[in-house]
């Protein structure tokens, strides 16, 4: 199998170091959003992050131009109809997944891959959406996914195993190591880190330590890169509490329920770096 052309639906944070990742390996990649705004702002920030790489000579000019070069914006799936290979990264939300699903599911022959970019949701629900769920594979890359080595591969249980070894092949091919998971929530990852941030939140909230103790004390005595409450941040205080949601409702454990400090800066709209304020304060 050759892969030429891939869809990214979902020009946020995470399809946009998708995309980036993909172009940067000589892949052309079609982007596409509901709104074309997202799509441009995507394109600018990518041009950003190389332009730091060509900075500090990571990379030179050239190569700059002839990553942006295989970017192809989009406004409809049509206009995507030559792409090998379809990734999805739209809002983690069941039913938008689902309905998006469907419309790929029926504009796309059955050989083409349908991948989630999903961190926390049921692969197998997304793909009751669809006539041919043996073609539907969770790929959960971790942001910055254009940096980040990891490539969770969620496979359920009707999911073939020509999808599997395709979606190892992509993964391979962007330099990326993949893990295989059955269908499960929060998938390997997220099920062990997102509750360890609410453990540290719950630290916080109860005054046992402060955020520089909790963050310090897991970097140097778990040799952890980054502590749990400036990981959250990075991953979006939103992302976390919807995560923990959907652990505490799957799998029916109200150990998994989020505390209440995360909740508030969610509706403080302190979300981390996206923000530029969470439990720590960035410059925009």
């Amino acid at each position: 199998m050759e892969i030429r052309n891939i869809l990214i639906v979902g020009a946020g944070t995470m399809g946009s170091g998708i995309a980036q990742c993909i172009a940067e390996h000589k892949i052309r990649v079609f982007l596409l959003d509901s709104d074309t705004e997202i799509v441009k702002r995507a394109i600018s920030k990518i041009s950003e992050r190389l332009q730091r790489s060509v900075d500090t000579g990571e990379i030179d000019s050239r190569q700059k131009q002839d990553i942006i070069a295989r970017i192809f914006p989009v406004s409809a799936i049509e206009e995507a109809k030559d792409a090998d290979f379809v990734i999805e990264a739209i809002i983690e939300n069941l039913e938008s997944k689902k309905n998006l699903f469907s419309r790929l599911d029926r504009f796309f022959s059955k050989g083409i891959v349908l991948a989630s970019n999903t961190s926390s949701l049921r692969i197998s629900e997304i793909a009751e959406s669809t006539g041919y769920p043996e073609r539907i594979v969770g790929m959960h890359f971790f942001n910055p996914a254009h940096k980040m080595k990891l490539v969770e591969i969620v496979k359920c249980e009707k999911t073939s195993t020509d999808t599997i070894k395709k979606t190892r092949k992509l993964a391979e091919l962007l330099g990326k190591t993949p893990v295989e998971v059955n269908d499960t929530p929060g998938f390997i990852v997220n099920r062990l880190i997102i509750p360890m941030i609410n453990e540290a939140a719950k630290l916080l909230q109860k005054g046992i330590s402060d955020r520089d103790s909790i963050d310090n004390a897991m970097k140097l005595g778990a040799n952890h890169p980054i502590g749990p409450l400036a990981l959250a941040d990075l991953i979006g205080i939103d992302v976390c509490v919807h995560i923990l949601e959907i652990l505490e409702k799957n799998l029916n454990n109200p150990e998994y329920k989020p505390c209440e400090i995360l909740r508030q800066m969610v509706r403080e709209n302190k979300l981390g770096r996206k923000t530029g304020q969470g439990f720590y304060t960035y410059k925009k």
